[in-house]
């Protein structure tokens, strides 16, 4: 099954530029054999059978990444804009000592509001929002901040893992899917009458946490975290074995 090439003494001349035809021909030859060979390592002399397994799980909540929208309105936009920034400074005051790192402030909006036939006259309107992420301890105190500012409203708050339970859940997945793709091909392989079984590839397709998020009303009932939904991480694999 070998590749042979035949070289005559003739062809072995002193002339260098021959002698550099030669060598490079014997090189393409060890290249072509080796690629064979590995070719050959991963081929199936057998039934190729393909799979996907999805493998998915939950973790406890470490964090949360909130959004706070708000809004101010007035009769000018220049009056709506003011508003917004003074609402804007109090409730940045008040989050800041709750956030963890950094907090984001979007660009400010500004539109008309049309009146209505109930007597609204039309308005200009500013808005825009604040994000960051806060600790499971203050939680209830984010949600409670929100409910007691004028022109402030919980957006939404989303469940965060923490990287190491992350990490490990992520093994831990990726063990649970490689089992039951071998479980599910040994079975393929009973039925068909054979015996062996090859794992020949693995692609990952891993989508990783999904944030779970929460649309929530403040109120002067305390929010406790561990009700909160938990993050869940999802993985798929696909997976191709030969059973012979």
């Amino acid at each position: 099954d070998g590749v042979t090439m035949t070289i005559s003494t003739a062809m072995l001349s002193r002339q260098p530029f021959r002698d550099a035809l030669v060598m490079s021909a014997l090189g393409a030859l060890v290249l072509l054999q080796s690629s064979a060979w590995a070719a050959e390592r991963q081929a199936c002399r057998g039934t190729r059978f393909r799979l996907q397994v999805t493998e998915s799980a939950t973790t406890p909540v470490d964090r949360f990444r909130f959004s706070l929208g708000l809004e101010a309105e007035a009769e000018t936009k220049s009056a709506a804009q003011t508003l917004l920034q003074e609402r804007l400074a109090r409730t940045r005051s008040a989050v800041a000592p709750l956030s963890l790192g950094k907090i984001t402030v979007d660009a400010p909006r500004l539109y008309s509001v049309r009146g209505d036939r109930h007597g609204r006259p039309p308005l200009e309107r500013a808005v825009t929002s604040i994000s960051g992420v806060v600790d499971r301890s203050d939680y209830d105190a984010l949600i409670q901040l929100a409910g007691r500012s004028d022109g402030v409203r919980l957006r939404g708050m989303t469940s965060l893992a923490s990287e190491g339970a992350a990490t490990s859940l992520a093994s831990r997945l990726l063990d649970q899917a490689l089992q039951q793709g071998r479980r599910r091909a040994e079975t393929a392989s009973r039925f068909l009458g054979l015996k062996h079984v090859a794992l020949l590839s693995i692609e990952e397709r891993s989508e990783g946490f999904t944030p779970v998020p929460q649309s929530l009303r403040a109120s002067g009932q305390p929010f406790r975290p561990d009700e909160a939904p938990q993050p869940k991480q999802t993985l798929r694999v696909d997976l191709q074995y030969c059973l012979s």
